[in-house]
């Protein structure tokens, strides 16, 4: 009896090895297969970080139970270093340094959830703008990228949130993504700039209710830079969507129908950020300066939309970061879905992110200068 149950354990191990197995190697598919035909692997970069855990364990504990088997999992860590080299930051992190040397660039990227906060008091969330304003004032940024950004020319002071920078900023680009009442409310992606802005552009992507890429190309001394930022597709999800994502974790009798409410909006999501990647890839490619694309991807190192975004530009968190990082506080702690990614021309010099408790996302800080410039 104990050699079947030995027998039997052993074999449920080694079967449960070869699931993980077969999941991270179609994850290390993720990269080259657009989610808007290939959804279902938008799903499978999501399990990637945990499966490489899975996987790193199974290493050693078949190193002490049986070293042959172990093989298998090395060989296939191995097999995804790609899809793992996105995810994990090697470099000790070092204090970020408030000093701001030149001809170095300050750029700050940050979805500040509508300007509202995470409180859910009227009141609390009134005075959100004006710390959210202050935060970025205080990092002494030289251009700031803004998501989720609403503002009006209408409703007084209090809804002037492009009063709020215009001191510190006197030049940006508004997307002006959503619009009603004629300046009433205005909302999109904003990009301020304390250097002059001599081009502006925006790409609206596909769909009636779709956000868009924006740039702004800025002189800095003698050189052009084009700054591109974004919002891309959200999973959309509703209060009631973090309730079902609840009952999803706690086996809620209800748990069949809160799935398929979720698999739905993120099913629809990934498609539509594959549609849009492709979108900010062709205008990456056919930019004529020196450029940093940053922004809220709403996607995962290890995915389609990651990948093909970033080409062989550099992740700034990857140049100066250790670990896995997080940008998004809510569902995961593994959620780093915000990025500042320059391209070759640049050097990072530093990079933070930093959780001001404003919003869901975090902000992220990058010092960045051209090379001929250094």
């Amino acid at each position: 009896m104990a050699g079947f149950v030995r027998k039997f354990t052993k074999g449920l191990f080694i079967g449960l090895n070869l699931v993980a197995v077969f999941l991270f190697l179609l994850g290390c598919l993720v990269p080259y297969l657009n989610p808007t035909r290939w959804w279902l692997f938008g799903f499978i970069a999501l399990l990637i970080p945990y499966l490489a855990v899975i996987l790193l364990f199974a290493v050693i504990f078949w190193l002490i139970a049986k070293p042959r088997v172990a093989i298998i999992s090395l060989a296939t860590l191995l097999i995804g270093w790609k899809p793992l080299t996105a995810i994990v930051g090697f470099h000790i992190k070092e204090s970020f340094s408030p000093v701001k040397i030149e001809p170095r660039l300050r750029l700050v990227d940050w979805n500040v959830g509508s300007l509202v906060g995470l409180s859910k008091s009227r009141d609390k969330q009134k005075l959100v703008r004006e710390r959210i304003a202050d935060a970025i004032d205080n990092t002494n940024a030289d251009v700031v990228c803004l998501q989720e950004f609403n503002h009006s020319d209408t409703q007084g002071p209090q809804a002037d949130n492009i009063g709020l920078f215009k001191k510190h900023f006197p030049y940006y680009f508004f997307s002006k993504d959503y619009s009603k009442g004629n300046g009433f409310y205005m909302y999109g992606s904003i990009i301020f700039s304390k250097y002059p802005i001599i081009k502006t552009g925006r790409i609206q992507y596909p769909g009636n209710r779709a956000e868009s890429l924006i740039y702004a190309d800025i002189i800095k001394a003698n050189d052009t830079i084009r700054i591109y930022t974004s919002h891309l597709q959200s999973f959309k999800f509703s209060e009631s969507d973090y309730l079902d994502i609840e009952k999803i974790k706690q086996q809620d009798k209800e748990l069949v129908d809160a799935s398929k409410n979720v698999f739905k909006k993120m099913r629809v999501a990934f498609s539509r950020r594959g549609i849009q990647a492709n979108i900010v890839r062709e205008a990456l490619d056919s930019c004529p300066y020196p450029s940093v694309m940053c922004g809220d991807f709403n996607d995962v190192p290890a995915s389609y939309t990651y990948f093909r975004i970033r080409g062989n530009r550099q992740d700034a968190f990857l140049e100066k970061g250790f670990g896995i990082g997080r940008s998004y506080m809510a569902l995961a702690p593994t959620l780093r879905i915000d990025y500042i990614m320059p391209d070759q021309q640049f050097i990072v010099h530093q990079f933070d992110m930093v959780d001001e408790d404003l919003s869901d996302h975090f902000m992220l800080v990058a010092d960045i200068s051209l090379k001929s410039s250094k």
